[in-house]
């Protein structure tokens, strides 16, 4: 399943940010896209994956809802700098909160970039089935809190750029669908432009 809205692509670099809750597919999905940027259109791309991010950028950072939100504005502070010099920056995070979303937005589109929001909207109970590090099952035992989508918020994007539900099918469709989506709109062009 997929919702779609026509965006256009503004004239810097591109952010797309993968949001979602654990497990949704977010990583697999950014990571897949920046292998193929890269060797499709031999274009850098800069890769801020959430759980990889928390261990240098964010690491002193706890799960409250302010450092989650301190979070997400490191990762897109270093996005829209990306972006200002016209460059790619895929994002995968959770980033449970719209207002912090709309911010990351704001400062994307403020270095004259464009910034995409992809919804993984899976459900939740696929995203437990998948959860290979096993954080659904402790946090229902009530060994661990605020896991996002159990007993801390998620707030679903009320009009994200681009919705994918990986949850009823392989996730090479979810990436040929967004593949489509990208060149439809015009996306795939900024990745041609000579930087």
């Amino acid at each position: 399943m997929s919702l779609m809205k026509k965006t256009n692509p503004r004239e810097g670099g591109l952010t797309i940010l993968f949001t979602g809750l654990p497990s949704s597919g977010k990583s697999t999905l950014a990571h897949t896209l920046a292998k193929h940027i890269e060797n499709e259109f031999s274009r850098r791309v800069t890769l801020l994956d959430g759980d990889e991010i928390r261990k240098l950028l964010c690491s002193g950072l706890g799960y409250s809802k302010e450092d989650r939100c301190l979070n997400i504005l490191r990762n897109a502070f270093v996005a829209a700098q990306v972006t200002r010099h016209g460059g790619i920056a895929i994002c995968a995070l959770i980033a449970p909160f719209a207002e912090v979303r709309n911010t990351f937005r704001r400062w994307v589109e403020a270095e004259q970039g464009t910034f995409l929001e992809i919804y993984v909207a899976t459900a939740l109970d696929v995203c437990e089935k998948r959860d290979i590090k096993g954080l659904y099952a402790k946090a229902r035992a009530g060994e661990i809190r605020g896991m996002t989508g159990i007993d801390d918020p998620y707030e679903v994007p009320e009009d994200p750029d681009l919705l994918l539900d990986t949850g009823g099918e392989d996730i090479n469709q979810s990436f040929e669908r967004l593949l489509a989506w990208l060149q439809s709109n015009g996306y795939l062009a900024i990745l041609r432009r000579k930087k």
